[in-house]
């Protein structure tokens, strides 16, 4: 018990106001479970390995998904565009000059950067469904730009993508490469969660709550809504590298507006302004169609398999529950699960009284 609270909020300064971790509970708890994940490749397989790598590259890019529009207030439905340009500019750089991998991956999150900024000024300046239309016209034309540009992405047969290595060793198989990825979402997950806690954090916020009060309190509104897309861009050419380099491969193909709307999906059931609901929605929608999967599984040879031809139709079924999940969160749910993580912690923190 003297870990939580006794009766009342005693936090008398800014700097135990603004603390990542709430109580020391919460922050031996992360600690605990980084030292778990440490260990994960021991006890697990390399299927599951590979699902906790995906969950890690791409909670990295809807990390930079949510800060431009959970914490800012923005819209974008062209954000695979972004991570399909950090994959690719980070292969190029890895395969055209002796810049190693290890300094590969952030580089090309810089080179997004760039280009999520040469979209982002424009885009500044609108809001609603202007914005979104501008976002998607920024989906199609990198789009475009993979498909014909064979000195960037290889064009239609999409291009290579060395191995990482640092200091003569590659990480080639799932077992290492699994720390890599978890060393970028330890450090991508605290900067983040950091940078919220800055005066540039806290006027992000403010333009998502109320543009006008921001804009009468002296906040840029341009400069913060062009800021915000540029570190939006940033987090998704890192996990964009981190897919190539995984996957040793990068084509065109996986970069569509569906894509977009996944990412959208995993800010949305995780929390919008929830750094740690990006992290459960990914894992939430990484490990839906998994389900799916099994549910399949399981009901295959029934008289509902032989109705519904369920064999032939699993994708469909995974697009379907995808579409529903993201529903069934807006209508009941529209917090995310974050917030009914934290509903759950209060009920047994303050368990059997109301108050």
């Amino acid at each position: 018990m003297a870990s939580l609270r006794p009766s009342g909020d005693f936090r008398s300064s800014y700097a135990a106001d603004t603390a990542i971790f709430d109580t020391r509970a919460s922050r031996y708890a992360c600690i605990l479970a980084i030292a778990l994940l440490c260990l994960a490749p021991l006890a697990l397989d390399k299927y599951q390995l590979s699902l906790l790598i995906q969950i890690g590259y791409l909670g990295i890019a809807a990390l930079g998904l949510n800060i431009l529009v959970g914490f800012t207030g923005q819209i974008s439905i062209g954000h695979a565009a972004f991570f399909g340009f950090g994959a690719f500019a980070s292969a190029w750089i890895a395969n055209h000059t002796p810049i190693p991998v290890f300094f590969a991956i952030p580089l090309a999150g810089v080179a997004t950067t760039a280009v999520g900024m040469l979209f982002g000024v424009p885009a500044a300046r609108l809001k609603g469904l202007y914005l979104a239309i501008a976002t998607l016209a920024a989906q199609y034309i990198l789009q475009d730009f993979f498909s014909r540009a064979d000195w960037f992405t290889g064009g239609v047969a999409g291009t290579p993508a060395a191995p990482f290595r640092i200091f003569g060793v590659a990480f080639d198989s799932d077992r290492s490469y699994f720390y890599v990825v978890l060393a970028y979402v330890v450090a991508s997950f605290v900067l983040v969660a950091n940078l919220m806690r800055t005066r540039d954090g806290r006027a992000l916020v403010a333009v998502r709550d109320h543009y006008l009060s921001a804009e009468m309190m002296g906040i840029n509104l341009t400069k913060y809504r062009t800021l915000s897309f540029g570190i939006s861009s940033f987090y998704a050419g890192i996990g964009g590298a981190l897919y190539a380099h995984y996957l040793g491969y990068v084509s065109v193909e996986g970069f569509d507006i569906l894509f977009s709307i996944q990412f959208l999906g995993m800010i949305i059931i995780g929390g919008l302004g929830s750094i740690m609901g990006t992290l459960m929605g990914t894992a939430f929608m990484t490990l839906l169609p998994e389900a799916m999967e099994q549910a399949t599984k399981l009901l295959a040879g029934t008289p509902l398999d032989a109705a519904l031809d369920l064999k032939q139709n699993v994708s469909y079924l995974r697009e379907m529950a995808i579409g529903s999940v993201i529903v069934l969160f807006l209508i009941f749910e529209p917090d995310g699960l974050a917030h009914r993580w934290r509903q759950i912690k209060a009920y047994w923190k303050l368990y059997p009284f109301s108050y």
